[in-house]
């Protein structure tokens, strides 16, 4: 049978595999944002050049920067959903890693008294032995 420390321990670390999940998915958003931004600055680029070619195309360029604006928009949503999800799964474990310490204390805590108790009936049990 498993102490309830080691279920703990358990949880513990599926609840840190969950930080860490929810931690590269804020990486991977934060990087799209980051492509997104790039993106934006080369299409501003070719907005403000001099180059008769882009000039031509300023009306597409102009569409494409409001497509970007909003997916940046989306993106710093989904990234804040994301913060906020690694706070929420930092604090589980945290909590369940606070409940971990304190179940494993309370198990030495009882095996320290049934040792003592041991060591009482021990003495009582040759204590009357010697008093025959």
């Amino acid at each position: 049978m498993k102490n309830r420390s080691d279920k703990l321990k358990r949880l513990v670390t599926v609840q840190r595999h969950l930080e860490q999940m929810a931690e590269m998915d804020l990486a991977m958003t934060t990087q799209q944002r980051q492509e997104v931004a790039d993106t934006m600055d080369a299409v501003a680029g070719a907005i403000n050049s001099l180059n008769p070619v882009h000039r031509g195309f300023s009306g597409i360029y102009a569409a494409q920067i409001g497509k970007l604006r909003h997916k940046d928009t989306m993106l710093a949503g989904v990234q804040q959903m994301h913060e906020m999800r690694i706070v929420r799964e930092r604090t589980k474990g945290d909590r369940l890693e606070e409940r971990m310490h304190e179940a494993r204390d309370l198990e030495t805590r009882e095996a320290d008294d049934d040792a003592i108790y041991d060591l009482i009936d021990q003495r009582i049990a040759y204590g009357d032995e010697g008093g025959r």
